[in-house]
């Protein structure tokens, strides 16, 4: 990812400092020693890496995850300072123990990716002079003005000129602080502003796991010093005078982030775990190659997740700590939630995909259910009623939904997969019940609505046994009822043509999954050009009868199935045909 991942503080005497940064290099590099030693490292609790590290002259030193580090050449990596590159940074005079992160000659960490040739360089300040300059004004910018309430937690800012950076301002105890805490943020800097936007619940997640774990370590430390010197009580019984306040006051600003949390190894690890974010935030997403405009289906399912990916980021943002606990990782709290181990919920899964069958594909549900219901419930689909299935068995109502929805588009769908009472049918069009819930009388004698009873057979073999899933199946019994006359065999042509190709035997499976998936395309061609006509360029009804004439779709079961098939075009489609119609000029 080209992006660059720095921990910045704000510290007393010298306002807001970057202490650490780690950034990633495309191109090689002289910095590359030819001595060092590589070794597969993994970032903790996420999984191996192609990740081989080197640290400064202080000799080998195991870094997290098992990543070996080796002693960098000093005199390459003094060829990185900020200094002799010409950058600004600020002179050693300038800075206090709270704002020096590696020691003065300490060459860096470099780790080399060799899957990718990429490099991930980390030092106090970037070693060129334009990323310098970002890095400050991200860093002055995230501990000023850019701040969320309360001053913790994530945000975004930025612009095209100096990068868009995701922050996180957080806390770290501090006994000799005042207020007891000091302040830090971790900014990620780039130019990709639509990638750093997507990638937003990623590096939210990852982000609060590292701050989460130097908070618990910081605490450690703090409680332990309050226990042997409170400073609470000793400031208050202290006299503070004009002379000796600034005096106090310095002497007490100046403290290292590595002495707060008594970890020596605190920017090694550090580095690992920048290194990590970088590479996984910039494999996580890829770019696919669309041969041709992306279907109905494509589009709707694209706008579900951005409002998914939405609602992930209002709630991390403005209730993302209520649902843990201080000092427990979520890692930690979904382990003491369910400690079965991962051998044993395996096998129980197993057990109970065996305990029933399930439907697999819409010939099996035809030839389970017989084709007169098959085609009655089919039916239904398509017209958009309310499909309800109650029973015992959520799993095999979960496949026959799941067979079911193949019908219609991705937008059609409104499904509840196993509920524990009725639903209305503006809610969902696939619902699934317990076997004891109540329905409605008028919903059970509705011409709009199907239910679907899946009932314990009086004899087991009820359904000719076929296959093994037929044999698990035939330990049910399926009811069906509705207030709608049976269909007859006119019906939608779309149903029609499903079927002949469900009874041809001579079609494979993935065959039929064709046939569907070409019919559904050219009945949602057909749906674009009825919404054109009816919707946007507003025609009168008699020029609507001719159009579905020569549709071919002039019959009343196809006049309903378009209608409702209409309600499942995607807001993009829709937002470019208006456009277009309001400013003809531009298109």
């Amino acid at each position: 990812m080209n992006a660059l991942v720095a921990l910045c503080h704000f510290c007393e005497l010298h306002g807001p400092r970057t202490l650490f940064c780690t950034e990633a290099l495309h191109s090689p590099t002289p910095l590359e020693t030819g001595g060092g030693a590589s070794a597969q490292g993994t970032e903790p609790g996420r999984g191996s890496s192609a990740l081989s590290c080197s640290q400064g002259e202080e000799g080998e030193e195991p870094g997290d995850g098992g990543i070996t580090m080796r002693a960098r050449d000093s005199a390459l990596g003094q060829q990185a300072t900020p200094t002799t590159t010409g950058s600004p940074a600020p002179q050693r005079a300038d800075m206090c123990e709270g704002c020096r992160s590696l020691p003065c000659g300490h060459p860096g960490f470099i780790s080399h990716d060799s899957e990718t040739s990429i490099k991930y360089l980390s030092h106090q300040h970037p070693p060129h002079p334009q990323l310098f300059s970002i890095v400050r004004q991200a860093c002055v910018r995230s501990l000023s003005c850019e701040v969320c309430p309360g001053r913790e937690g994530p945000i975004f800012f930025g612009d095209e000129q100096h990068g868009f950076v995701f922050s996180h301002t957080f806390f770290i105890k501090d006994s000799r602080a005042r207020g007891f805490q000091r302040w830090y943020s971790l900014v990620l800097v780039t130019m990709d502003r639509i990638y750093l936007i997507n990638s937003w619940p990623f590096l939210l997640e990852r982000v609060r796991t590292i701050i989460e774990g130097l908070q618990r370590k910081a605490l450690r430390v703090f409680d332990s010093e309050q226990c042997v010197c409170p400073q609470r009580s000793l400031r208050i019984n202290t006299v503070f005078t004009p002379g000796v306040f600034p005096h106090q006051r310095s002497g007490n600003a100046a403290r290292s982030l590595p002495s707060l949390t008594h970890e020596s190894g605190l920017w090694g690890a550090l580095h690992s775990s920048f290194s990590w974010l970088l590479k996984a935030c910039g494999s996580r997403l890829t770019e696919k190659l669309l041969e041709g405009a992306p279907t109905e289906d494509t589009l709707v399912m694209m706008e579900r997740r951005a409002e998914q990916e939405e609602e992930l980021i209002g709630w991390g943002g403005a209730e993302g700590d209520v649902s843990s606990q201080p000092g427990e990782s979520q890692s930690e709290s979904l382990l003491e939630a369910d400690p079965t181990p991962l051998s044993e919920w395996s096998e129980r899964v197993r057990r109970e995909e065996r305990g029933g069958g399930r439907f697999t594909s819409l010939r099996h549900m035809r030839q389970v259910l017989g084709a007169s219901e098959f085609r009655l419930l089919a039916w239904h689909v398509l017209m958009g009623n309310q499909v309800i299935w109650r029973g015992a068995d959520h799993h095999l109502i979960q496949s026959a939904f799941n067979v079911l929805k193949t019908l219609l588009p991705v937008g059609c769908v409104r499904s509840i997969p196993y509920s524990l009472q009725y639903e209305e049918a503006y809610r969902c069009n696939f619902l699934g019940l317990r076997s004891d819930a109540i329905i409605p009388a008028h919903i059970t004698s509705s011409e709009f609505s199907v239910l679907v009873d899946v009932r314990p057979a009086s004899r087991t073999s009820f359904y000719p046994a076929l296959l093994c899933d037929e044999e698990l199946l035939s330990k049910y019994q399926f009811v069906t009822t509705t207030g709608s006359p049976a269909a007859t065999d006119k019906g939608p042509t779309l149903l029609n043509k499903l079927e002949l190709a469900l009874c041809n035997e001579n079609l494979s499976e993935q065959v039929v999954q064709d046939c569907l998936l070409c019919l559904k395309e050219e009945w949602m061609n057909k749906v674009k050009v009825l919404f054109k006509f009816t919707k946007v360029d507003s025609r009168p009804k008699e020029d609507t009868h001719r159009l579905l004439g020569i549709l071919g779709a002039a019959d009343e079961d196809n006049v309903r199935l378009l209608k409702f098939w209409i309600t499942g075009l995607s807001k993009t489609y829709k937002t470019h045909l208006m456009t277009a119609v309001r400013s003809p000029q531009c298109s």
